[in-house]
């Protein structure tokens, strides 16, 4: 009898060493839910809208793992906005920040400082530029599409439509970013395929006043046109008046790329020709479970894979 309440005792010692021996803060911080912010681009853009819908979906159906912040710019060329939503949540001591980034060199120096800061950071949408990366000895997980592949099936369709000599005009996103850049040599690459004439490449920077502005003067300066390549829906939209404005409609294609609710009446009635779904809502999701998973096996920022390609699919009519 006395031995076995001897056991007990110095089993119960054990446990309160122990117990001593592991600070208060290790204790808390396993019960912590990692806290993981969503950092878009223009929320005036019905794409980041619905990247941050499914994010906070993704969220409620996951309530118990993580907790959320999302933010975005209020216009796509705002990078200093956007710099700034980074250094607060570098202030917030978040564990992981999911980045759209509006430039993909002028974000990583902050991105930098997050790494630094011990916050796990994954790229998402717009790829941040692998040299600059390189010269900070950065590795940052890009989780997205082949913008280039994905904008060669846009072209390719529209290819069909055209035959070798057709003039034809590029509208870019913001020309600084790598998913622009991707998308417009896509582009280049489908009509260089059937031998049309590419007459112009000019930004819209992602909007569709701008891309309406662009494609104006385009069909303005270029009056053979046949087709617009947009490097995203909004500026699509932009063009799609352009060509109406300017009596034109039926006699030159627009393409675009995102596939936003926004664009689907103007497929089905042939304003538009075809565009690219690049599922705006996974991708953000694959980038929270890619930062999670960094963070469950308590991986290094220099550790974590570099590429995980998210699917882009050709929509039409």
């Amino acid at each position: 009898m006395d031995h076995r309440i001897r056991r007990r005792v110095l089993t119960a010692a054990v446990v309160l060493a122990a117990s001593a021996a592991m600070p208060f803060s290790a204790v808390a911080q396993t019960a912590k839910k990692p806290k993981v912010a969503l950092v878009m681009k223009s929320l005036a853009n019905e794409f980041f809208l619905t990247m941050e819908t499914g994010a906070k979906d993704y969220q409620k159906h996951n309530a118990d793992k993580f907790d959320l912040i999302t933010n975005g710019i209020k216009n796509e060329t705002d990078t200093a906005a956007q710099i700034q939503l980074v250094e607060q949540m570098i202030v917030s001591k978040v564990d992981a920040i999911v980045l759209a980034p509006a430039d993909s060199k002028a974000l990583v120096p902050v991105v930098k400082k997050a790494v630094d800061a011990g916050i796990i950071v994954v790229n998402i949408d717009n790829r941040l530029d692998p040299d600059v990366l390189k010269s900070k000895d950065l590795n940052v997980p890009f989780v997205g599409p082949d913008n280039r592949k994905g904008a060669e099936k846009v072209g390719d369709y529209l290819a069909k439509k055209l035959k070798a000599g057709d003039e034809v005009g590029i509208v870019e996103g913001v020309s600084t970013t790598t998913n622009a850049q991707q998308r417009t040599a896509g582009f280049k690459d489908a009509m260089q395929k059937v031998g049309a004439k590419i007459d112009s490449v000019q930004s819209g920077e992602w909007e569709i006043d701008k891309g309406n502005a662009v494609a104006s003067a385009m069909l303005n300066e270029y009056p053979n046109l046949k087709a617009l390549l947009c490097g995203n829906d909004n500026m699509a939209i932009g063009a799609v008046s352009a060509v109406r404005a300017a009596g034109k409609q039926g006699k030159v294609y627009v393409v675009g790329y995102d596939d936003i609710d926004a664009i689907k009446p103007m497929l089905k009635d042939g304003r538009v020709l075809a565009t690219a779904n690049q599922y705006a809502a996974k991708q953000a999701v694959f980038g929270i479970d890619t930062a999670l998973k960094g963070l469950a096996e308590h991986k290094k920022q220099a550790d974590l894979s570099s590429v995980v390609e998210t699917p882009v699919d050709l929509v039409t009519k």
